[in-house]
């Protein structure tokens, strides 16, 4: 099978409840990395003038509400989120799934806050819907390592492809030499610096 790049002109970005209080409960890699990773997606799609959606949860209850950074980098995202009221699976909710629709793109580009509860059902189901899904397994995490490990492989066995957030960047980047390119690779640099 011919493998098509993702590029900023045939994909879109879907952020799943990357919440202050979620957030807290996923252990598989540290707090600061699952943070940082999945502020340079965000910032990536700003870059490149992404189609980016954004989806909480229940932000009122443990929840809490999205991180304020995304606020920052993805004002329009932000203020279009779109708030599901308790449903795991965001493709369950009509106005995620008509959201995701509306960006008329095929190939998505997905990350969770929870790889093996906020991550894995969406992607079943784009896979299952026809969509090239990637997953960035490294803008989520699990509460085990476990955990993650199964969701991992559950949704590669389904046909999702799992990549990591420096990966995708040099993806979607295709050349560090395009003014575009040169600011992706200062996103990358700025968090191999720690």
């Amino acid at each position: 099978m011919d493998y098509e790049r993702f590029n900023a002109d045939n994909a879109a970005m879907l952020l799943i409840d990357h919440q202050v209080g979620t957030m807290g409960w996923s252990k598989s890699m540290p707090f600061e990395e699952l943070k940082r990773n999945a502020l340079m997606l965000a910032e990536t799609a700003k870059i490149l003038n992404m189609p980016v959606i954004l989806t909480s949860s229940m932000e009122e209850y443990a929840q809490g509400p999205l991180l304020d950074e995304l606020k920052t980098l993805l004002p329009e995202a932000f203020e279009t989120r779109i708030k599901r009221l308790g449903i795991v699976n965001a493709m369950d909710d009509e106005n995620f799934a008509r959201a995701v629709k509306a960006t008329g793109r095929k190939k998505l580009i997905l990350a969770g806050v929870t790889n093996d509860v906020c991550t894995v059902y969406p992607a079943l189901s784009l896979v299952r819907d026809g969509y090239d899904v990637q997953v960035v397994a490294d803008a989520g995490s699990s509460p085990t390592k476990m955990a993650d490990d199964i969701a991992l492989r559950r949704m590669e066995r389904a046909g999702a492809t799992v990549t990591s957030t420096n990966q995708l960047i040099a993806e979607l980047a295709g050349s560090w030499a395009t003014p575009e390119g040169g600011r992706l690779a200062g996103v990358l640099m700025k968090a191999l610096q720690g």
